[in-house]
This record gives structure tokens, C-alpha cells and sequence, in this order.
């Protein structure tokens, strides 16, 4: 079994900065691609930004030049920098990870339990 442990939502003013963390941890012999997504109320699930396990990364248009995303594979750990928060990014976040379990031929993807992000006045 594999958990993933997301931390740092919260309440932030349009323009202002948060740093969500996502955390692996279970049975796990290697991860693949990371990524954050998100959803907010009416809408679907996209992706914001995913990261592969050499460094390589992809940003939606919406959030590229604003949001970073990194790795630290030491600790199989993703991160999410968000600086310049606008009203659009309100959403829960949500990471995954794709992960070859230990004694597992197969890679799957785990989700996070998913982190609300509001950015108001």
C-alpha cells in the first residue's frame, strides 16, 4: 500500500504566495511522473503542473511563469510553489504519483486526499 499525505492549502488574498507539499510513503521501490491537479466546484479535474523523475516538467497555460513545481526524491516528495494567487486558482488540489510497489511487476497511480486552496478578499 501506497499513501500520499498533502499539506499547506489554505485561505491566501489575491496575489499573495502558498507552498503545498505532498508526501509518499508505503511499499514503494521507485516513483515515476508526480503532478498536481486540481477541481473546483463545476468543473473538472485538470491537470496544473506535473514533474518526471529526471526534472522534466509541465505547466497548464493557466498557471505557467506563477506556479512551480519540484521534487525531492530523497524524501518522495513533491512540492508546489503558487506565488501571484489569483481568485481563478480556488480549488481543492490534488497530487498523484505514479509508483512501482516493492515485489510489484506494475506501476500505478495514487492520489492524494486533496487540499483546498481559497484565494479571496
Amino acid at each position: 500500500q501506497v499513501q500520499l499525505v498533502e499539506s499547506g492549502g489554505g485561505l491566501v488574498q489575491p496575489g499573495g504566495s502558498l507552498r503545498l507539499s505532498c508526501a509518499a510513503s508505503g511499499s514503494i521501490f521507485n516513483i515515476g511522473v508526480m503532478g498536481w491537479f486540481r477541481q473546483a466546484p463545476g468543473n473538472q479535474r485538470e491537470l496544473v503542473a506535473d514533474i518526471f523523475s529526471g526534472g522534466k516538467t509541465n505547466y497548464a497555460d493557466s498557471v505557467k511563469g506563477r506556479f512551480t513545481i519540484s521534487r525531492d526524491n530523497a524524501k518522495n516528495t513533491v512540492y508546489l510553489q503558487m506565488n501571484s494567487l489569483k481568485p481563478e486558482d480556488t480549488a481543492v488540489y490534488y497530487c498523484n504519483a505514479d509508483v512501482k510497489d516493492t515485489w510489484a511487476s506494475t506501476w500505478q497511480v495514487y492520489w492524494g486526499q486533496g487540499t483546498q486552496v481559497t484565494v479571496s478578499s
